[in-house]
Order: structure tokens, then sequence, then C-alpha cells
């Protein structure tokens, strides 16, 4: 699939694997997509928004709220910009909060409002990955027609090996 003028739109959430995502925004880039990027705020404890900014050559949203200077609704205008939503790295909290229907910060809202098709690409702990309530989490999301790329075996972030490292 080509992705040449595609519109992707990341949702970077707060887990060790967010600076993951910035080689991500990279490869898309450089394989023709146009790339907007909407952080959480535990995500920008991991990465700042100008990395991503500078990557995408776009401003990144960091809040659901905006100053004067600005107009527009945020997660609504990035939902109807996008040909596809990925969230990368998607986190345990996140997932819990689409599966249940959150809409509490920029990431949640803009998954609600996403009519393009979403593609979690969870990124956590094996343990929290494996845990029952994860699970269910996911296999809600999948049967609401939301898309997945699981995680795979790898180094976590604890130093050990499990399930649960982004790809």
């Amino acid at each position: 699939m080509s992705l040449a003028s595609k519109k992707i739109a990341l949702g970077v959430t707060g887990g060790i694997a967010a600076y993951k995502a910035c080689e991500l925004v990279r490869r898309l880039k450089k394989a023709g997509a146009q790339v907007r990027v909407a952080m959480s705020d535990a995500a920008q404890k991991f990465v700042a928004p100008l990395t991503f900014a500078t990557l995408s050559e776009n401003p990144v949203v960091t809040s659901l709220f905006h100053g004067q200077e600005e107009m527009g609704v945020k997660h609504i205008d990035l939902a109807r910009w996008s040909d596809l939503f990925v969230l990368a790295p998607a986190t345990a909290n996140i997932l819990a909060k689409a599966a249940a229907g959150f809409a509490d910060d920029i990431i949640s809202t803009t998954i609600l409002a996403t009519r393009s098709p979403v593609l979690f690409c969870p990124a956590m702990n094996s343990a929290m990955w494996e845990n029952p309530a994860v699970q269910a989490n996911v296999a809600k999301l999948k049967e609401a027609g939301y898309a997945f790329v699981d995680p795979e075996f790898g180094a976590l972030a604890t130093s050990a090996e499990g399930e649960g490292w982004g790809r």
C-alpha cells in the first residue's frame, strides 16, 4: 500500500516506547505521508513536542484546549483531517479509556471523533499486557472494529525480555 499523500494522525501516549514514535514519523514522511502528531501529557515527559514538530513539519497538538490565537476544535479537526489514526505507543491507560469511551484528553477525544481507521500499537510491560483487564479492553476494541499491531517479544524497559515490546 502506498503512503504517498496519505494523511496520518499519530497519537503518542506516555510509555517509554514513545521515543520509537519519532522513527515512525520519519519513516512515514519518507514514504510520502503527511503526518500530524498529538501527544498526551505523559508522552511529553518522555519526548519533547518540538522533536515531533521538527520531524513531522507540523505543529504538535498537546492539549484539548488552546489559546485565543488558535481557532478550531483540535480533536475534531485532527479526526476529520486523517486517513488513519495510529496510536503508538498505545499504553494500557489509553486502551482502557478507548474501550470505556472516555473523552478527557486530546488523544481519547480524537479516537472517539475519528471516522477513519484507528490502529493501536500497544507497548507495555509483559505483566501489564497479559493482565486480564488489558486483554478484555483489547478484545472489546477489536470487536468494535479497531485494528491492532500486537507487541512482540523483546527487551523491556526493566531490562527483562518479554512480550510487550512495541514494534
